[in-house]
This record gives structure tokens, C-alpha cells and sequence, in this order.
């Protein structure tokens, strides 16, 4: 029964009708043509691509296709750079303008001495630092900042007097003893963790070791020097110069004895190992 419906549709849809065009006084056919739904249903589809490419042909090949969205050409393009940097040049001229006016009122009332000012520059400056007054959270968290990061070192001498950043986020698990062969302290540290110069130096060695895994050793002044042991990778090479608080290495898990990952830190002044705990808080 499906069999049969399908072919009276297609029979339906191929059967050809015969338009005729009659003069109407002789009744004399001027015209025939035979068509289908088929026939018609092709012209149709045939009818919109044709337009379709006139139109595509149209957009792609003439100055409306700067008004689709998203398609800019170039010279739009540099129009629009253009008028950017002009205006933020224009801002730029506009502050400096209001600034200058300003700094002639302070003159003018009295507020600044004349003969303290060595040029507009300066008094800008100086009105800018004015300005920038700290809020209670900027100074709160410069604090903890401070409080995290910077740790002064106690001078080793009279003269001697250095600035160390913390090694790594961790927590001490082994301290400084060098009667039993450690002369410095393990941290327990997370995976990936960023390894920091302590203070700015030189790398005077940084290859991998069979006992300790990455090892990098910093050269500072004053005759200082860090080592950092059990790091994962390194970051930094032999000769490389690096300032206090660069990463130089990634800690991880090089020794399969520890169940997380450990850094082993030492800081040594003229040959002799000092304990880190008592000049870094960590």
C-alpha cells in the first residue's frame, strides 16, 4: 500500500499541465507550454540561487559590505586607530592643562612658594603625591604584604645589613643543626610552588644531582649565598643575574621518600652556614 501511495505522488508531482495562451477574438491558440509541479518546483530553486549569488556578488564586491557586522576593511580600520590615539592625546593634553591651571592657583594664592619651584613638572608631582593618599585597605594589605613577603636580615656585622624574601609559602618540618650534617631548613611546600631568590645575586650553579634532585645556588653580596635543593625544575641557569624575589625554580616531589613536596634551603656567609630561621620569618 506504501509501495503504491509513493507512486501516485510522484505521478501527482511529475504530471504535466498544459498553459495555454488563446487570442481572445479568433480563439486561435497563440501559446502552449507544457509544465509540472516538478518543472516549477526546479525554475523556483534555480530562480533563488541565481538571486542569492546577485546578492552575495553585490555585498562582497561593493563598499555595503562595511556595513555587516564584524567586517571592517583597512581603511576603516586605521581610521578608527587613528582617532583613538588622538583622543587619548587629547586627554593626556586636556590633564596636563588642568594641572598646569592648578598649580598657577597655588602660586597665585600663595599656597606654594615661587621660588621652591623648579618647574611645572615638579610641582605636578608634588600635588600628585599629595593626592594619592593611602586607604585603610591599601595600607592594610601593604602591611600584610610586607608582613608575608619582606623580612629585613639582623646584620651580620657593623656594615652589613640585607633585605631576604622568603624562599617559598611552607612551613619549617626540619631546622638548622650542624651537628647532624643540616645546615639549613626543609619546608613543606605544595606542588608547583614558586621558588624566590632571597635577595638579588648571580646563579653560580643550577644542575641536577643525584642526592638533592635541582639544586640552584645564588651568589650575593656581602659575601652571602643561598643553595635551594629538592626543587622540581629549574627556571634559571648558570650566570644568569636575578633580582630578589624572582622565581628561579618550581618545587615539587623529586625524592620519593616524602610523601609532599619538600624545599631544602641554606644560607651561607663567607664559607660558613647560618640559620635561616633567625634572620627569615617563614
Amino acid at each position: 500500500m506504501k509501495k503504491g501511495l509513493h507512486k501516485a505522488f510522484w505521478r501527482n508531482f511529475k504530471f504535466k499541465y498544459k498553459l495555454t495562451v488563446v487570442n481572445e477574438n479568433t480563439l486561435e491558440e497563440v501559446v502552449g507550454i507544457h509544465v509540472s509541479k516538478l518543472n516549477g518546483f526546479s525554475v523556483l530553486l534555480f530562480v533563488c540561487i541565481v538571486l542569492f549569488l546577485i546578492a552575495a556578488t553585490i555585498v562582497a564586491f561593493t563598499p555595503l559590505r562595511n556595513y555587516l557586522p564584524g567586517y571592517m576593511n583597512s581603511e576603516v580600520r586605521a581610521l578608527v586607530v587613528d582617532n583613538a590615539l588622538r583622543a587619548d592625546s587629547l586627554a593626556e593634553a586636556l590633564r596636563r592643562q588642568n594641572m598646569y591651571v592648578m598649580n598657577i592657583q597655588d602660586i597665585v594664592r600663595g599656597r606654594v612658594k615661587a621660588d621652591t619651584v623648579v618647574s611645572m613638572d615638579s610641582l605636578t608631582n608634588l600635588r600628585v603625591e599629595e593626592l594619592m593618599v593611602r586607604s585603610e585597605e591599601e595600607e592594610r594589605f601593604r602591611q600584610e604584604y610586607e608582613s608575608k613577603e619582606l623580612h629585613r636580615l639582623r646584620p651580620m656585622s657593623e656594615t652589613v645589613e640585607l633585605s631576604f624574601y622568603r624562599p617559598s609559602r611552607g612551613v619549617v618540618t626540619v631546622g638548622f643543626n650542624p651537628g647532624e650534617r643540616r645546615y639549613g631548613v626543609e619546608l613543606a611546600t605544595t606542588e608547583g610552588e614558586n621558588v624566590l631568590a632571597a635577595s638579588d645575586g648571580t646563579v653560580v650553579f643550577s644542575a641536577f644531582t643525584d642526592e638533592y634532585g635541582y639544586v640552584i645556588q645564588l651568589q650575593h653580596e656581602h659575601d652571602f649565598m643561598t643553595v635551594y635543593k629538592n626543587c622540581a625544575s629549574l627556571m634559571k641557569r648558570t650566570g644568569d643575574r636575578v633580582k630578589g624575589g624572582d622565581a628561579i625554580a618550581l618545587a615539587g616531589k623529586p625524592e620519593k621518600k616524602h610523601s609532599e613536596p619538600r624545599l631544602y634551603f641554606e644560607l651561607w656567609h663567607k664559607g660558613q652556614a647560618i640559620n635561616p630561621s633567625k634572620y627569615i620569618v617563614f
